[in-house]
């Protein structure tokens, strides 16, 4: 899985900025544009480090079963899952 581009950063950092923005997201941002851009490129710095310890901690079936984009919606939805049921629900659809 390859470092996002510089590109594909400002477009994650324009996007978070508009969902943000929108009035029924409510979102309470406490940080500056730059500080955000800072967060994106760490995040994806973190990814790209961390991305083989992930693979290794899944089982040996999810390790050679799923795609790397399998694996990266798996890690996804359950990091969004824990910490907003509601939208990964928007995004998933009903997972009860």
């Amino acid at each position: 899985m390859a470092v996002l581009t510089e590109t594909e950063r400002a477009q994650i950092w324009r996007g978070i900025m508009r969902w943000w923005s929108a009035p029924d997201t409510q979102a309470d941002i406490s940080i500056t544009k730059a500080q955000l851009r800072a967060a994106i490129d760490a995040s994806d710095d973190w990814i790209d480090t961390n991305a083989v310890s992930f693979n290794n901690s899944l089982p040996a079936a999810a390790k050679s079963g799923l795609s790397a984009t399998q694996k990266t919606l798996l890690f996804c939805a359950v990091a969004l899952m824990r910490v907003n049921m509601t939208l990964a629900k928007q995004i998933f659809g009903e997972v009860d």
